[in-house]
């Protein structure tokens, strides 16, 4: 800028222009107080700047090596969560699992056990059934030689003792039942 306005001032040549330029002892004086600042500053104000600004420098970078390391610490513990959660998924299937085929066993031995129970109601059934037929028939077969014997006693008129009257029935019944 000061070299701009001495080549205005040089081109105009009016008094004006260069009452704007310093005087030349004052120029120097100038030049001297500013490097001697500028010294100063160099030896003392530069170092402490260059210190403060490494040290902000080693923080932003620390910040960012512990903003790394927070992320990646981050995606670690993000990474065992989802190995965790897949592992926790994988065993609650198997549990599910386990319980479907603990209820399908569970249901099969349930109908094992009442076709089991089944089947022996029916056997005492047939059983109760048998006996009681053979109850029946012998019942049938004492009414039916008391009738007979009362009814031979009437046709014949005579009077037959016990036992010839029973041999008799159990021959008439031997006889029906081999026709049927």
């Amino acid at each position: 800028m000061t070299t701009s306005l001495v080549i205005l001032a040089a081109e105009g040549g009016s008094d004006e222009s260069l009452q704007l330029l310093p005087d030349t002892a004052e120029l120097i004086w100038g030049i001297v107080g500013f490097a001697l600042l500028f010294a100063l500053l160099w030896r003392v104000a530069f170092p402490s700047l260059n210190q403060m600004l490494d040290q902000r420098q080693q923080a932003i970078q620390g910040r960012l090596t512990e903003a790394e390391e927070i992320r990646t610490e981050a995606e670690e513990l993000r990474r065992q969560y989802q190995e965790q959660l897949r592992d926790a998924r994988s065993r609650a299937d198997e549990i599910v699992e386990e319980a479907k085929s603990d209820a399908e066993r569970i249901r099969e031995q349930k109908v094992s056990d009442a076709e089991q129970e089944a089947q022996s109601i029916r056997e005492r059934a047939r059983e109760d059934a048998e006996a009681e037929r053979g109850r029946l028939v012998q019942q049938l077969r004492s009414q039916v030689a008391a009738l007979s014997v009362d009814l031979a006693g009437r046709i014949v008129h005579a009077e037959l003792d016990e036992q010839q009257h029973r041999s008799l029935v159990d021959d008439y019944i031997d006889r029906l039942s081999s026709m049927n």
